[in-house]
């Protein structure tokens, strides 16, 4: 008797101690800072729990006490957000990758009003990026670019390659093909593209290893 009470207690003791590594945790999804992102999945990596986000960016999840939520929709740069032992909330800025089938995915899915996208779009580029975040351009290449690797000043792009000595990428800056582009600051950039195949074509064999294009906003002026 008093063993399986023994047992009892253990197991029950257990239940408590996994129970209570759980927390709930509140977020919200904005786009531009300002705009909710609506029907978006929300998965927490241990729970294993889920969530969509509501008509006004909210969600709610259960994680664990260290958890990552990762956000991948469509058009839009992914996020793994860490969620620590004392959080209970979240505002989450998801970046939107700009372009014409982009806009069309955002709108179709219902991520975001075809009108608050197209004022977004034009209007509001500084907040659509946190690039200041980055100490150089080097680190924000690294961190922001999916498919760059970045050695020394050198970019190269996966899935190119030529029969040239070098498999560099070439570097474009506001029009002007560079060596050197460590003068530039993370926050005067603008925007970064990569090309490669059919669409660095137009660079011609300077290209065959992909085309990275940087615009600040000097360059935009």
């Amino acid at each position: 008797m008093f063993k399986s009470m023994t047992i009892m207690a253990v197991v029950l003791l257990s239940s408590v101690q996994l129970f209570s590594q759980d927390r709930v945790v509140y977020g919200k999804l904005s786009t531009f800072k300002r705009y909710p992102v609506k029907n978006v999945k929300v998965t927490a990596k241990k729970s294993r729990a889920s969530a969509i986000s509501d008509s006004l960016g909210n969600f709610t999840i259960v994680c664990k006490k260290k958890d990552v939520l990762k956000i991948k929709p469509e058009s839009f740069q992914r996020v793994n957000q860490r969620v620590g032992p004392n959080t209970d909330s979240l505002n989450i800025n998801l970046v939107f990758i700009d372009n014409e089938s982009n806009r069309q995915v955002a709108t179709g899915y219902g991520y975001i009003d075809e009108d608050d996208l197209a004022y977004a779009v034009g209007k509001l580029s500084d907040e659509n990026n946190d690039f200041c975040n980055y100490n150089d351009i080097f680190s924000l290449m690294k961190g922001k670019i999916p498919g760059v690797t970045v050695s020394g000043q050198a970019f190269y792009i996966r899935g190119t390659s030529s029969l040239n000595a070098s498999n560099k990428a070439l570097i474009v800056v506001d029009g002007m093909t560079m060596d050197d582009i460590s003068w530039i600051k993370p926050c005067h950039v603008a925007s970064i593209d990569v090309l490669k195949d059919s669409m660095a074509a137009m660079y011609g064999s300077r290209g065959a290893n992909g085309v990275v294009i940087i615009r600040t906003k000097k360059g935009l002026d």
